[in-house]
């Protein structure tokens, strides 16, 4: 029973792309495991950037600092 959680920062994606993504994931634990799709599940989460950090900082201010043409 495999359990797929997405974690991603940024613009929120639309209904659209998150069902592309369960149907694509699902597809390949499929395709490769030979896994039930009706015994796989894939959670999407939708990540505040303010609230994920990487190298000592948050994504949101690693992001801002790049639209002002900072080097990171």
């Amino acid at each position: 029973m495999p359990y797929v959680n997405v974690q991603l920062t940024g613009d929120r994606l639309a209904a659209e792309q998150k069902l592309e993504l369960i149907q694509r994931i699902t597809k390949v634990f499929v395709d490769v495991l030979g896994k039930d799709p009706a015994t796989t599940f894939i959670v999407i989460q939708e990540i505040d950037p303010e609230n994920w950090g990487v190298h000592g900082t948050s994504v949101a201010l690693r992001r801002e600092a790049r639209t002002r043409g900072e080097k990171l």
